[in-house]
């Protein structure tokens, strides 16, 4: 018995000693906690919550531009003069401008048939146009079969140039800077460019061409893009969300509110003058497309876009291609704001109200508060406040806000509406990413100039066709595992469950959809599966 009551005590000493170091902990948890994290946590949500109402404001302005050119705007036949080339018996085809196509490449095994051909088959008369392929690409193999493509073209008429560099400085803004150089492309007067997986239709030149040739103060015109593969995936039709989006909203506002926007790049027509008035093209950025859009505008040229021209091409299907696309999405807009906003301030070719449009809207609250606060608000202030009560978030902010938001993007492609929750997780998900190359490009640090081609497959026929080898190929999970992303689910789920079992906002509910979509696209399931090369 005497032995007995010996443990009983020394249980009952050792469980209350327990107690007590847990007691204690809670109790420098909680003074810690009060006076630092709280006061910390509350300055992050402030901050969070005006980029928020900066975005939310700057999303129903664009909707309001919008509806508002629906119902009574002018068309952009009215606002801009457009008539069909005349032919002139005389003047014969002369009367037609000198147009170059530049089709820029590198390793495009998959579609260098589909976009020489698209440009090839491209209607206009064959004495005023000429297609330029620039190719970069390493592999000796493919480049050998892009030469015979193009001699294949030539062979049947086409005035078709296969150009090749020594180097691959600058990447493509190098690759078309490079083109321009050449006699026969400085005789052009407009200048047409498609990336390798771009499929212009036969007459988007004759659609195109006469707003530049009839309206002088024209630097830019811009189509829309179509998407071939938007139905290959999960991934790629909550991308095709977004991008219907930017370019039904934020393209159009820009073009009939301030004559301005970004050039995408691609599927576009530069009048040849505008493009050299601007200092041609710079590889000081990752988005030299944008480079060359600010540049003109500040030189006073205007941009039309064309929502009703599309042009088909492709979204990148697996997760590491969008990755290293979204990366430079990100990146260099930043970078770009970083090196060009005093040269915006002190311009004077354009009004104070542009000026402060180019600032304010189109580079701080799209290209780097909308990246920031998505991932700050509702992946750390949510979050943190579950395990900080003395900071509550308000209502409007986590509810009211967001919801507005998520409608007046999820709008643009009704068809897929029903899948706005998982478009919500997994762009909380890529705004991570995309914060992190915000602040590389802002801060200049490493791979601010990275550029990585984004991996083509030809179409939805062909993308597919990885995915059913994944099983014999064989793949190893470190090879696609992201262990910030993971790092991150985790952390949410712990939020979850404190916030299930001691909250009172019902946070939890959010916290486990998250978390999943936290893990799932950091254990790399989602998109296809592509093997590494």
């Amino acid at each position: 018995m005497g032995k007995l009551s010996a443990i009983g005590v020394t249980l009952e000493s050792f469980t209350s000693g327990g107690d007590d170091i847990i007691g204690k902990i809670i109790e420098i948890w909680v003074q810690f906690r009060v006076p630092v994290l709280a006061p910390l946590l509350r300055i992050l949500m402030y901050v969070s919550l005006a980029m928020s109402v900066m975005l939310f404001v700057e999303k129903v302005y664009m909707s309001v531009v919008v509806g508002f050119n629906c119902l009574f705007g002018r068309k952009t036949e009215k606002r801009y003069k457009w008539e069909e080339f005349k032919d002139d018996v005389e003047l014969g085809s002369s009367v037609y401008p000198l147009v170059l196509i530049q089709v820029p490449m590198f390793n495009e095994r998959e579609v260098y048939q589909l976009s020489i051909g698209a440009a090839c088959g491209l209607s206009w008369p064959s004495d005023r146009i000429v297609i330029q392929v620039l190719d970069d690409s390493t592999d000796p193999v493919i480049k050998d079969m892009v030469k015979v493509e193009c001699e294949k073209w030539a062979s049947k008429g086409t005035n078709i140039h296969y150009q090749v560099r020594d180097n691959r400085k600058g990447y493509k803004a190098g690759a078309l800077k490079e083109g321009l150089k050449h006699q026969y492309a400085n005789e052009c007067d407009y200048v047409a460019i498609f990336d390798a997986d771009f499929q212009p239709e036969p007459d988007f030149l004759w659609k195109t061409i006469p707003f530049l040739h009839h309206n002088s103060e024209l630097g830019l015109v811009q189509a829309r893009w179509k998407f071939v593969n938007s139905d290959e995936c999960l991934m790629t039709r909550m991308q095709e969300m977004s991008l219907n989006y930017h370019f039904k909203v934020e393209q159009e506002v820009g073009s009939s509110t301030h004559a301005f926007f970004g050039f995408n790049g691609t599927a576009g027509v530069w009048r040849m003058a505008a493009l050299n008035e601007a200092g041609g093209w710079k590889d000081r950025t990752t988005v030299e497309d944008m480079d060359l859009a600010v540049r003109a505008s500040l030189k006073g040229w205007k941009f039309l876009y064309l929502g009703s021209i599309k042009v088909k091409n492709e979204l990148p299907s697996s997760l590491k291609a969008y990755r290293y696309q979204q990366h430079r999405w990100s990146c260099g807009p930043a970078n770009l704001f970083r090196k060009m906003i005093y040269e915006i301030m002190i311009n004077e070719k354009v009004t104070l109200w542009k000026k402060l449009h180019v600032i304010y809207s189109f580079f701080f609250v799209r290209k780097i508060v909308a990246h920031i606060v998505t991932f700050v608000l509702y992946c750390v202030v949510i979050p943190a406040s579950v395990w900080i009560p003395e900071v509550e978030v308000p209502t409007w902010g986590t509810i009211y806000i967001p919801t507005v938001i998520t409608i007046l993007n999820a709008v643009g492609t009704p068809r897929s509406f029903y899948l706005v929750v998982f478009w919500i997780v997994f762009e909380n998900v890529m705004a991570l990413h995309r914060t992190k190359a915000t602040f590389i490009g802002i801060l200049e640090a490493q791979r601010v100039n990275e550029w990585v081609v984004t991996e083509k497959h030809g179409g939805a026929s062909k993308a597919k066709t990885p995915t059913r080898q994944h099983g014999r190929l064989g793949f190893k999970l470190s090879e696609r595992i992201l262990m910030l992303e993971l790092c991150v689910g985790i952390i949410l789920f712990v939020s979850g469950c404190y916030d299930l079992a001691f909250g009172k906002y019902y946070y939890y509910i959010y916290l486990y959809l998250q978390s999943i979509a936290f893990v799932i696209m950091g254990m790399g399931y989602v998109g296809i599966q592509v093997p590494n090369s």
